[in-house]
């Protein structure tokens, strides 16, 4: 009687399971993707939220037309015919200007039912006319609501109701190496579908200081801009933003924009018309192992301060030239691109605490956010000008004066000395370049060139320390070993 009550229990076990296990897709909800033999079948997830991404095409007027070019007959038929119609028009001259008209293709998707959409600035920027099309063929001229263009992110808004919506997640739970999905029209071509994983998190971009960009390996290509990642979930995590390319195409590097960055600048366009962001008012370089080991860190981290803009929060909160930033308001600062990103999401007027290395020894440091300008501070280009006699040669660079005219172009204020040429050894093998201009050594300022010939005869013999150099593009750190 046991042994047949067991195998009871065991069947009805069985069956329970069996109908969990049939139960699990709608449990985890109709949009997730499911696994298929070990690979996940994307098919729930495409189905769900296809609907909800959109085509956007723009219609820019030309500010110039094309050079003229003399009338010659066109051949009737075949694709060479077909070519030259479409280029030159059926008289084979010049197109009329008004038929010169600029198109461009893109992606996006929509996160409302009453019409507000999310694409990329670049998408829209200087377009007249704006064409998104849905899922079902329908067409609408959309409103830009708003843009910004340091994340690169559009509001637009269609006059229709009742529209599908995506689910927004949350990029910060994702984990390098998870499948994520791209919907979008690359080439034209409507909700094409592309998948592959997280390659890595936080990726700071050139000229991009503001977006902690989400690297993938998703096929992107040109008309995808503005489109949804979406996770396993069918959530959206991230915005396809950008690619890495020598050719144009897709070359396995893609990047994608943080749904909460993107949210953040979406509810600010529509509450306030403007995209406001917090500041510190400094310009930092990363801390490589030379300049760590000369600051007495154990390891390259933080964001190393090259230079403390006038009148910012930073000036009045204290921080120096040569600190090193580690941490903001409690977030490890890992490297120097991490903290523009933290520094931007923060809001004006919020009190923070900083933690800082200074000359090899921690410090805390209070300070409270500005609203990043809207002209960022930039450093002028230096004219040519006459050069005064050259001062001695010292680790390897001749130093001077440095001419009024440089000190004015580079707006330096009192000290330092200009590189008039590097000989050899240590400075070639720091980077220190003809040119530069030398304000700081092992922290502390440089007065004149005679001043800094006597600090470089007691700098410490054989160990890394700290040379401030100032150059067109800006203030940057490097590190100089005197020979012993």
């Amino acid at each position: 009687m046991k042994s047949v009550a067991l195998i009871t229990y065991v069947r009805r076990l069985s069956l329970l399971l069996l109908i969990l296990s049939a139960l699990t897709p709608l449990l985890a909800g109709a949009s997730a993707a499911r696994t298929v033999g070990g690979l996940p079948d994307f098919v729930p997830l495409v189905e769900a939220n296809s609907p909800a991404v959109v085509n956007i095409s723009t219609t820019r007027k030309p500010t110039a037309t094309r050079p003229t070019l003399p009338d010659f007959d066109i051949p009737d038929e075949g694709a060479l015919g077909e070519l030259f119609r479409r280029f030159f028009g059926e008289g084979g001259g010049m197109v009329p200007p008004e038929d010169l008209d600029m198109t461009s293709l893109g992606s996006g998707f929509i996160v409302s039912s009453d019409g507000y959409l999310i694409t990329n600035h670049h998408v829209v920027k200087d377009a007249d006319e704006i064409i998104v099309r849905l899922s079902d063929r329908r067409e609408f001229k959309a409103r830009l609501v708003g843009s910004d263009t340091k994340s690169d992110i559009a509001v637009l808004k269609i006059e229709a109701g009742d529209l599908p919506v995506l689910r927004l997640g949350n990029s910060a739970s994702l984990k390098v190496g998870e499948w994520v999905l791209a919907i979008g029209s690359p080439f034209g071509f409507d909700h094409s579908v592309t998948a592959g994983i997280v390659s890595a998190k936080g990726r700071s971009l050139p000229r991009e200081n503001y977006v902690p960009f989400i690297q993938t390996d998703v096929a992107i290509n040109p008309g995808n801009s503005g489109g949804p990642l979406f996770n396993m979930k069918g959530e959206v995590v991230g915005i396809n933003s950008q690619i890495y390319s020598r050719t144009g195409g897709f070359m396995g590097l893609s990047f994608a924009i943080p749904i909460e960055v993107a949210m953040d600048v979406v509810e600010q366009i529509k509450t306030k018309g403007r995209v406001s962001r917090g500041w510190l008012g400094v310009l930092i370089q990363e801390v490589t192992r030379e300049l760590a080991e000369s600051f007495g860190m154990s390891r390259p981290s933080g964001a190393l301060v090259a230079r403390v803009l006038p009148d910012s929060p930073a000036e009045k909160a204290g921080i120096k030239v040569g600190d090193v930033i580690l941490s903001f308001n409690g977030v490890e600062v890992p490297s120097s691109a991490a903290l523009p990103p933290i520094v931007g999401r923060t809001r004006v007027g919020e009190p923070v605490r900083l933690q800082v290395m200074r000359e090899g020894k921690p410090l805390t440091l209070k300070v409270t956010i500005g609203e990043l300008p809207e002209d960022e501070p930039a450093v002028a280009a230096a004219g040519e000008s006459a050069m005064p006699p050259p001062s001695s040669s010292v680790l390897g660079m001749t130093v001077e004066a440095i001419p009024q005219e440089l000190r004015q172009a580079l707006d330096l204020g009192e000290g330092g000395v200009l590189v008039r040429s590097v000989d050899g050894p240590p400075a070639r093998e720091a980077g220190i370049r003809n040119g530069d201009v030398v304000t700081m050594i092992n922290n502390k300022n440089v007065e004149g060139p005679q001043q800094f010939v006597d600090m470089v005869r007691n700098l410490p013999k054989g160990k890394p320390v700290p040379v401030l150099v100032q150059r067109r593009q800006g203030p940057v750190f490097l590190a100089i070993k005197v020979p012993e």
